[in-house]
């Protein structure tokens, strides 16, 4: 019986012991031709790659190509690419140390919430309750549905109680991996609500609108990355008929849904679910803002890497009709985020600047009505990637922080 018992507790602990990367490099490859284009399509459906931009269906010539692979393969790989006299570069040559270093602040208070560091989930509820008490007549807490795994969905509503008022709403962590995104949620909140009274343009903004804010929108993904494997990136649901787990919820909204073949196999990460607005949280984000449509006129989403400010469409190339509005506020907010400290955004729309994508939240809500759609892509380049080190959170939210005052100060004086 006791060995019985010791088995089951070893096999456990086996089971929940969270992924290694010891080892895993990170490539950037940049394909001259076609023929090397096909040979990295080829690589990635022979070994087991991440991609981390883009993802494999997009590789295209002179496209900067990301992706993680295992220390095992990592030797073939790079023989592969010597061989093709392929151009490409390491850009991180042990991952798990990568992860490790990421935690470069120490904590003031050990266990406290801290806007200098990645929090985990149970602590960035602990902080909604706390801004919650600290700010009771400007915070609210609304919860919209839960997670597939039964986790409570938050939005905070920024802004006096008047319903009518003009409206942002904007989310963060959609992909668990991108920890920088729901970083920039929590300190838009702190700024909002500190520097109200104090700072012209945020007293302004809180004055005349209302801002609907969801900290963390992929929560069993994001408690996965920190429990489990640091580089998950979908979100936590069962797939009939499939062992993997999960669906990309930036490809499970209705726009286009299911229009690429890489997002309907549940072994991709790019995966878009069986049906469009299939995901619990999916579904909870966009019947909130459906109920809100008369006051929602801007749409705001935080991802990560590769410093870009993109617009619609992603799912063809054809331009939306108030294009050339979007790339000039686009420019405008780039311009005024590089003022701080000179760091360099591109601007767009998605398909042409990123890549094509189906079933994204930004092309939902354009579709839906939101003409003023936007997807931050914060730092780094790749240098860094999903890992970029705490001691960059406060300077990528002080600047990011300008290029959103900009875009909703814009929405607040022309759009009725």
């Amino acid at each position: 019986m006791r060995l019985i018992l010791l088995v089951g507790l070893i096999t456990t602990a086996l089971a929940i012991a969270p992924v290694r990367f010891d080892k895993e490099k990170v490539f950037r490859v940049k394909p001259q031709d076609e023929k090397q284009a096909n040979i990295l399509k080829d690589l990635a459906k022979t070994n087991k790659l991440d991609f981390w931009y883009p993802d494999a269906t997009h590789i295209a010539v002179n496209m900067r190509v990301d992706f993680r692979v295992s220390e095992k393969e990592s030797q073939s790989i790079q023989f592969v690419l010597d061989q093709n006299k392929m151009h490409y570069e390491i850009l991180i040559h042990d991952l798990q140390e990568a992860i490790e270093k990421q935690f470069d602040v120490k904590e003031d208070i050990p266990g406290r919430h801290s806007y200098a560091k990645y929090n985990a989930w149970d602590k960035i509820v602990a902080w909604t309750e706390k801004m919650l008490h600290k700010h009771p007549d400007m915070v609210s807490r609304i919860k919209i549905g839960t997670t597939v795994e039964d986790n409570p969905l938050y939005v905070l509503k920024i802004g006096k109680k008047d319903e009518r008022r003009k409206a942002i709403f904007m989310d963060c962590g959609i992909h668990a991996r991108e920890w920088i995104s729901p970083a920039f949620c929590q300190w838009f909140v702190y700024q909002a609500t500190k520097t109200y009274g104090k700072n012209k343009i945020m007293t302004k903004l809180l004055d005349r609108m209302n801002f609907y804010v969801l900290p963390v929108f992929n929560i069993d993904g994001y408690i996965w990355s920190w429990t489990q494997n640091r580089m998950w990136r979908k979100n936590r649901s069962k797939n009939p008929g499939s062992k993997c787990i999960g669906t990309d919820l930036n490809r499970n909204f209705n726009a286009s849904w299911n229009s690429f073949p890489d997002t309907n196999d549940p072994c991709e990460e790019t995966y878009g679910g069986p049906t469009a607005e299939s995901e619990k949280e999916t579904k909870a984000v966009t019947d909130f803002i459906r109920s809100h449509l008369k006051s929602i006129k801007g749409y705001i989403t935080m991802h990560s890497y590769s410093q870009m400010l993109l617009f619609p469409y992603g799912y063809t190339s054809k331009l939306p009709p108030n294009q050339e509005e979007l790339a000039k506020v686009a420019k405008i907010g780039t311009d005024a985020l590089s003022t701080r400290y000179a760091t360099h955004y591109i601007y767009g729309p998605i398909a042409s600047t990123i890549y094509p994508t189906s079933g994204s939240s930004l092309d939902w809500a354009y579709k839906l009505g939101i003409k003023h759609t936007f997807a931050f892509e914060l730092r780094d380049k790749g240098k860094y990637g999903f890992l970029l080190p705490e001691s960059q959170i406060k300077s990528t939210c002080k600047e990011t922080m300008l290029a959103v005052k900009f875009i909703a100060k814009y929405i607040l004086q022309h759009i009725s």
